[in-house]
């Protein structure tokens, strides 16, 4: 049993995975001021939801982009679990080149979101992420991730909009019946909605024209689904895309005699 932890600017998720299934996912908010034992009780009871008990839980891996949560978080890991979690990072080996100006400054989700597209899909792959920020990552054929792009992502565009004008109302982000709008509620979701999905159509097929061949695209993150469901530039939506990329660069990770109970022995202390 892996527990899979993805910590990012907006929510923290997390999967159960046993073996090749994944038993269960949960999200909470990412707040910078929770303690180890507060989070220890969420992941408590997220277990309990799914009927796991702490002995049955051979590590924990995490990728996090917000350093402030983690010496809470991962105290709660050690004294929940007795356990060391494994936290993506430089020397982790995940199985995907990074050759960027600087690797050290990608994020890990980046990373793990790039190891389940390879090796799930194939490359080359672009692997878009939308989340708090939109970001689109490039991988070749021999699994080299050689140039990402980074926007705004959906919803924090759709929140800057409301926030900043005295009478727009917000809204729910979705896609209208049309873009001949009536009236406002309409309006703004036809304007967020097709100005967002043509931008990232423009963006994908500048890819292709810079990279001069084809590439088979995947998506992921919380609004994925709505754009991946009204255009044809995007193959693959995979919800579950980072817990599947988490638990690769595990595999990965243990096949170097790292990590969990391997040869009789456990890492709890």
């Amino acid at each position: 049993m892996l527990i899979a932890v993805d910590i990012g600017n907006t929510n923290i998720v997390i999967g159960f995975i046993d073996g090749d299934d994944i038993v269960g996912t949960y999200r909470l908010t990412t707040k910078t001021r929770r303690t180890s034992d507060e989070y220890a009780m969420m992941l408590s009871t997220f277990m309990s939801m799914s009927r796991i008990r702490p002995d049955e839980v051979d590590d924990v891996i995490i990728s996090s982009v917000v350093p402030k949560v983690m010496y809470a978080f991962r105290s709660s890991i050690k004294k929940f679990l007795g356990l060391e979690p494994i936290i993506i990072g430089p020397g982790i080996k995940c199985g995907i080149n990074l050759r960027l100006d600087d690797p050290k400054t990608v994020g890990a989700d980046r990373i793990a979101d790039c190891a389940g597209a390879y090796y799930l899909y194939g490359g080359p792959v672009l692997v878009i992420d939308f989340g708090t920020a939109t970001t689109f990552d490039y991988v070749d054929a021999d699994g080299v991730f050689s140039a990402g792009v980074i926007g705004v992502g959906l919803e924090t565009s759709a929140n800057s909009l409301w926030s900043q004008t005295a009478q727009l109302p917000e809204i729910e982000i979705d896609r209208p019946d049309t873009i001949l709008a009536t009236n406002t509620k309409t309006a703004m979701q036809a304007g967020i909605y097709y100005q967002y999905l043509g931008g990232v159509e423009y963006t994908i097929a500048q890819f292709r024209k810079e990279i001069g061949h084809d590439f088979k695209v995947v998506a992921t993150g919380g609004l994925g689904r709505v754009l991946y469901d009204a255009t044809d530039s995007i193959d693959v939506y995979d919800s579950q895309l980072i817990f599947k990329g988490l638990a690769i660069i595990y595999a990965r990770f243990r096949a170097q005699g790292k990590g969990g109970k391997t040869n009789g022995k456990s890492r709890r202390k």
